[in-house]
C-alpha cells in the first residue's frame, strides 16, 4: 500500500531561529522529505530568520550540513538536495529591535499571494516581540499563520499572559499552537481505530474497560539541559502536553466530524472532567522520581543531580498519576499515566485494559482466563495488537492460551513513516488546525496541572530516587498495584 501526495499550495515559511536546534534536526529536515515527496510547490520559499549575518550561500551550507547530519544517508538525493536549498534564503533580523525587519519586508512583498507561515522556533519570551514586529512592518496577510512551540508558560498564569501576548497581534484561527506528538502517524490512529470501526466504539465505556494506561518513556538523560530542565520538570515538559493531549483522544466523545473545531471541542470536554488532583490526595494519586546513577543502553550515566550546576533539586524526571475523567463514559475508569527520564527502554504507548469476561464455563485445566488488551505503540516499531485468548491448537482437551492480533505500520504498509513535523508543519499550510491545541485547551490543562504542582511545592517530601535504566521508583509500582492492577508488560 503507498501512500497519495498532494501538492500543497505556495507557501514562504519564515522560521525564526532559523539557525537554532530546532530547525536543524526537526524543522528543515522535515521540509526536505516533503520535497523528496514531490509535495512542495516550485513557488514555495523558506527564509530562515536570526540574529547573526549570513548570507543566503552561507545558510544553504549550514542547512545542507543539517541535513547530512539528520536525514538517513539513503534518503539524500543530490538533486533533490539542491532543488530544496535553491528554495532556501536567510535574513538577519532581531526580534527585540528594528534591525534587519525592512529586509524581510521585501524578500516577503515578493510572494504577498502565497500562504505565509511564521513559525516561532524561539524561546516564548520572544513570541510577543517578535508578533509586534510582524504587526508593525505589516508582514500580516488574509493567509498568514503563525506556529508556537511549546512550553506555553509554566502554569496558568504564564500561560495566559503568552497567549494574550499573541492574540494581540494574531486572530485564534491564524494560531497553531503545535505539540509534535499529535503528527504522529500512530497517535492518529487513535481516531481511526474508534471512530471507523464498529468493534471498538460499542465498547469504549466504564461498562467494558477496566482502565486506561498512557506510558512515555526516555532513556535518556536531561542532555546536557539540566539547568532549562530543572526549571520544568517531567510534569511540566511531558505531562501537560502530550500526555495529556493522548488522554483527551482516549477519551473524548465522538466529534461531529473531523473540522478543527469539533475535535478540539470534545478534547475540551475531558480536560475540564478531569478529577482534581491537590494536596489533599496528591499523596495517594501522584508519585514523583529523580534518577541516581546507573546504566543505559549505552553504558553507565551520572545521576540527575550531578547534571545541573547547584547540584541540589526537588525537581521531578519521573511522574506516575491516577487520573480519573468524572463523566458517564468513564466513570470508575482509572486512567495511570507515567512519564520519565533514564527508563529501562524507549517507548510510548496506550493500552486499553478491558473488564475480563463476567464467567468462565471452562474448567480448571483449560488454564486462566486474561482480560483483553488493545496496545498501541507510538514509537518505537509503531504498531497496533490486540491481545486475545483462543484454543492452544492440538488434541488433549480444551487449552486457552493468549496471543496477539497484530499489526505493524512497518510491515502493512511499503511506505516510510513520515516524522511528525512533516504532516503539521503542511497542515499549517493547508490551514488544518485539528492536530494543534486551541487556546482554551492548553489554559484547561495548566488549570488541572497548577493543583498538584502547588501540593508538591507545600509538600516537605522529595522526588523518590530510581536507579537510572530502570522502570521508576517502587512508589509508582505501589500506585497501580494497590488498586489490583499492574503496569503493562512491553510485548513488541
Amino acid at each position: 500500500m503507498t501512500s497519495r501526495i498532494i501538492v500543497v499550495d505556495p507557501f514562504d515559511y519564515v522560521v525564526f531561529g532559523g539557525t537554532g536546534d530546532l530547525a536543524r534536526r526537526k524543522l528543515l529536515p522535515a521540509l526536505y522529505h516533503r520535497e523528496l515527496d514531490g509535495q512542495l510547490p516550485d513557488e514555495a520559499r523558506i527564509i530562515g530568520v536570526s540574529r547573526r549575518d549570513k548570507a543566503d550561500a552561507e545558510y544553504r551550507d549550514d542547512v545542507r550540513a543539517a541535513l547530512t547530519s539528520y536525514v538517513r544517508a539513503d534518503e539524500l538525493d543530490p538533486a533533490v538536495m539542491e532543488k530544496f536549498l535553491a528554495r532556501l534564503y536567510y535574513v538577519a533580523a532581531d526580534a527585540t529591535s528594528s534591525d534587519g525587519w525592512t529586509t524581510l519586508a521585501a524578500t516577503l512583498d515578493e510572494g504577498r499571494h502565497r500562504v505565509r507561515a511564521f513559525y516561532l522556533a524561539t524561546g516564548p519570551d520572544l513570541f510577543g516581540p517578535i508578533s509586534e514586529r510582524i504587526k508593525e512592518f505589516g508582514l500580516i496577510t488574509d493567509r498568514t499563520r503563525v506556529v508556537v512551540e511549546k512550553p506555553l508558560g509554566k502554569d496558568l498564569a504564564s500561560a495566559r499572559a503568552i497567549n494574550d501576548e499573541i492574540g494581540k497581534i494574531f486572530h485564534e484561527d491564524q494560531i497553531y499552537r503545535i505539540d509534535h506528538y499529535l503528527g504522529k502517524e500512530t497517535v492518529q490512529n487513535l481516531m481511526a481505530l474508534r471512530f471507523a470501526n464498529a468493534l471498538f466504539e460499542p465498547l469504549w465505556n466504564s461498562a467494558h474497560v477496566d482502565h486506561v494506561q498512557i506510558t512515555v518513556a526516555e532513556t535518556v538523560g536531561v542532555e546536557g539541559r539540566g539547568d532549562y530542565y530543572d526549571h520544568s520538570g517531567a510534569l511540566r515538559d511531558m505531562v501537560q502536553n502530550h500526555i495529556l493531549q493522548l488522554l483527551c483522544l482516549v477519551a473524548m466523545e465522538p466529534p461531529a466530524n473531523l473540522e478543527a473545531g469539533a475535535v478540539r471541542g470534545e478534547k475540551l470536554k475531558v480536560l475540564k472532567a478531569l478529577k482534581p488532583i491537590t494536596a489533599r490526595n496528591a499523596d495517594t494519586a501522584t508519585v514523583r522520581g529523580q534518577y541516581r546513577a546507573g546504566a543505559s543502553p549505552t553504558g553507565a550515566v551520572p545521576g540527575y543531580l550531578s547534571e545541573i550546576t547547584d547540584g541540589e533539586s526537588r525537581t521531578e524526571t519521573f511522574v506516575a498519576l491516577k487520573v480519573e475523567v468524572e463523566n458517564w463514559r468513564w466513570a470508575g475508569v482509572p486512567f495511570y499515566l507515567r512519564t520519565g527520564k533514564r527508563l529501562a527502554k524507549r517507548m510510548s504507548e496506550v493500552v486499553v485494559r478491558f473488564k475480563p469476561v463476567p464467567h468462565s464455563i471452562f474448567d480448571d485445566a483449560a488454564g486462566a482466563l486474561a482480560a483483553n488488551e488493545l496496545v498501541i505503540r507510538l514509537q518505537p516499531d509503531e504498531g497496533v495488537k490486540l491481545q486475545l485468548m483462543i484454543k492452544d491448537p492440538g488434541p488433549g482437551g480444551m487449552r486457552l492460551t493468549r496471543v496477539p492480533l497484530d499489526m505493524s505500520f512497518a510491515d502493512a504498509f511499503k511506505v516510510r513513516n513520515p516524522d511528525a513535523y512533516e504532516r503539521l508543519l503542511l497542515d499549517v499550510v493547508r490551514g488544518n488546525a485539528t492536530l494543534f491545541m486551541h487556546r482554551d485547551e492548553v489554559e484547561a490543562a495548566w488549570t488541572w496541572i497548577d493543583p498538584i504542582l502547588e501540593a508538591w511545592g507545600e509538600s516537605r517530601d522529595t522526588p523518590r530516587g530510581y536507579t537510572a535504566g530502570t522502570w521508576g521508583p517502587s512508589a509508582a509500582i505501589a500506585l497501580i498495584e494497590r488498586d489490583g492492577r499492574t503496569w503493562h508488560e512491553d510485548t513488541f
